[in-house]
């Protein structure tokens, strides 16, 4: 046994490229929404909101959503197959909001390629047929 190989569990073993890819995708994504929902809730409290208890609750929602997308994450590292759909459904977001981005302009208009190239990456990534392979193994009997 190796020094590279003790620490390797059958999960790490066989878990393929794209699905690696497609974890660190969504981990990305779901704490970009951790990061923005915070700001939105510290930016109500220190700020002068219209509206300060929506504008906190609005941040508490985008932080939990941001929460899915990292358990995702976490799921498809252990190759659990439940993981794949949140993670997919987080990717394909990313698509029409990169759009709207893409018609603000200027600096957005770069942060949505960026945005939108995640999504994609993503979406491709986890729909592979060797995660499907992975993630969901023939039964037999």
């Amino acid at each position: 046994m190796t020094a590279e190989t003790a620490g390797a569990t059958p999960a790490t073993a066989t878990r393929p490229t794209s699905l690696t890819v497609g974890a660190a995708i969504a981990a990305l994504q779901g704490a970009a929404l951790v990061v923005w929902g915070g700001y939105d809730m510290i930016a109500a409290l220190v700020g002068d909101p219209i509206n300060r208890g929506l504008s906190e609750f609005g941040g508490l929602v985008i932080v939990l959503l941001g929460v899915l997308p990292l358990l995702a994450a976490r799921g498809l590292l252990r190759l659990r197959s439940w993981g794949r759909s949140p993670a997919v459904l987080t990717s394909s977001i990313c698509l029409p909001v990169a759009y709207y981005m893409w018609q603000a302009g200027g600096v957005m208009a770069a942060l949505a390629v960026v945005v939108g190239l995640l999504g994609i990456v993503g979406i491709g990534a986890l729909l592979n047929p060797t995660v499907t392979a992975v993630l969901y193994p023939p039964r037999e009997g």
